[in-house]
């Protein structure tokens, strides 16, 4: 019986190419390609580890039974164009990291750090306003899984006030010490009261531009948008529109509209967000750490050795009808 060929398409794991490979079972063909060599890798491929397979790759790749995202997201993966049966699976340990970046980035822009910064640099020593400490700001978390718990975890000694809203209306309130929580249609209220709200819901037809020109209208003026969901969770123009127009007071982005190419070059929105000093913007780059990856490799590892053993696999997230 042949080993499974895997092919890795995902460039973050390259660091741990050798920890991967020895974590497979035995027999196990690896494959490293360069983007544009993936599709003719995958022509007698069981496994693609990868956070996006479009249709193209999926064609490809007929033999395929798991694609397996190196990371959350699987909304760049057309399960609808994979072979009957395919297994999407997803792994996480991104929450760590992407909770220290909400933390720095809030600090950051509430207390005019940034613009600080170019201000002295052009010689200008800049008289900030007096911005109310943490301790004295309710966070609103839009979405509270991994990231919006361990967030919640790290600002709670600061003696931030939280509050939730989810898709489902799951997070107790009680058991997780916030304020309130609730469903989506508690968003406005949400909205309405924080100083900071940090976007972490997944990108799904129900929640593409859930936070548009409205939504954003309710915000405070003074208030903080941290966006490390996905980026069109927040519509484009109007969250450009607002920034722009002082309507709120920053917003950190590390998710966008628009992704490089493969050499890594590109704007990531169509707006020049580049040119607003009240933004922190960053390539997406909020949970990348040796200790996510080295846990998600882990992760996917045993995916693989279930699969080979013929075993159920965690964290499957949809298969290919």
């Amino acid at each position: 019986m042949r080993g499974l060929t895997v092919v890795v398409a995902d460039p973050h794991l390259r660091r741990l190419r050798e920890e991967f490979e020895a974590a497979m079972p035995p027999g196990t063909t690896v494959r490293w390609p360069e983007p544009e060599e993936t599709a003719d890798a995958l022509t007698d491929a069981d496994v693609l580890v990868s956070g996006t397979c479009p249709a193209a790759l999926a064609r490809a790749g007929s033999k395929l039974r798991l694609v397996h995202a190196a990371g959350a997201g699987t909304d760049g993966i057309d399960v609808t164009a994979l072979p009957p049966g395919t297994l999407v699976a997803n792994t996480f340990h991104h929450e760590d990291a992407i909770a220290e970046y909400v933390v720095a980035a809030t600090i950051l822009l509430r207390r005019g750090l940034i613009r600080q910064d170019a201000a002295l640099r052009r010689g200008e020593w800049e008289a900030p306003s007096y911005p109310g400490l943490l301790g004295e700001a309710t966070v609103g978390f839009v979405g509270f899984g991994h990231i919006g718990a361990r967030t919640w975890q790290l600002l709670r000694p600061f003696g931030t006030r939280g509050v939730a809203v989810t898709r489902r209306g799951q997070a107790d309130a009680v058991t997780e010490h916030l304020d309130r929580s609730g469903g989506m249609a508690d968003l406005d209220a949400l909205l309405d009261t924080s100083d900071v709200v940090v976007v972490s819901v997944p990108l799904t037809p129900g929640t593409t531009s859930l936070i548009a020109a409205k939504e954003l209208a309710r915000m405070k003026d003074t208030a903080i948008l941290v966006n490390v969901g996905r980026g069109r969770v927040v519509d484009e123009d109007a969250l450009y529109d607002a920034l722009r127009d002082g309507a709120i007071g920053g917003a950190a982005l590390d998710v966008w509209y628009d992704y490089p190419d493969p050499g890594g070059h590109g704007r990531p929105s169509r707006h020049p967000f580049h040119e607003l000093p009240n933004t922190l913007m960053t390539p997406h780059s909020s949970g990348l750490a040796r200790q996510t990856f080295t846990r998600r490799t882990q992760d996917i590892a045993v995916n693989v050795r279930r699969l080979a053993a013929g075993q159920d696999l965690s964290d499957v997230v949809a298969v290919a009808r």
